[in-house]
């Protein structure tokens, strides 16, 4: 099960760099390709819905144990799902601002540089969420190899409490019959 979802996750992150990568074009094209790449666009962001729904699917389908982790890479991706939705819709609202700027005859130099600056800090956010997500990831996958040692502690002071149990057995065995041989040697 999990290869599968593994399967739909680099189909996902090739999907999700595809878009990322056509959305960051758009502000650039003009006319009919605009139109063209919106709708390409707008066709992918609807695959990459239907792949977080496959993924979801299978993190159902995977034993309780196990699903932690894939839970939170669920919850990833569907953030960053959401960013990719935003970036499209910003870059839409780019692409409406420079025909409105063509047809009013508005010159764009000054909103073209608060959007180079707007997209430089979008993709700063965008490489601190990954760092951030890379850093929560590795704390869950701790978190989850700690539950399991301290599981397996447990067994084990459960095991080493049942041994000492049999020692004291033995040994009140063991005085019980060093009574009676006392008694034995006496008579």
């Amino acid at each position: 099960m999990s290869s599968d979802f593994e399967s739909y996750e680099q189909d996902f992150a090739v999907l999700t760099a595809d878009i990322t990568g056509r959305i960051g074009r758009v502000p650039k094209l003009l006319g009919d390709e605009k139109k063209q790449m919106v709708a390409n666009i707008e066709k992918q962001l609807e695959e990459a819905r239907e792949l977080l729904e496959q993924m979801e699917l299978e993190v159902r389908e995977i034993p309780p144990q196990s699903r932690g982790m894939y839970s939170s890479r669920m919850r990833s991706y569907k953030q960053e799902m959401g960013k990719l939705e935003a970036d499209f819709k910003r870059s839409r609202i780019a692409y409406s601002d420079e025909v409105r700027n063509e047809l009013l005859g508005d010159d764009g130099n000054s909103s073209e540089n608060q959007r180079a600056h707007l997209l430089d800090n979008t993709e700063r956010l965008e490489r601190s969420s990954r760092r951030l997500e890379a850093g929560y990831q590795i704390a869950v996958e701790t978190e989850q190899i700690g539950q399991e040692m301290l599981e397996n502690l447990s067994h084990d002071r459960e095991k080493i409490q049942r041994a000492r149990e049999r020692l004291r057995e033995t040994d009140a065995n063991l005085g019980k019959s060093s009574r009676i041989l006392t008694g034995m040697l006496r008579r």
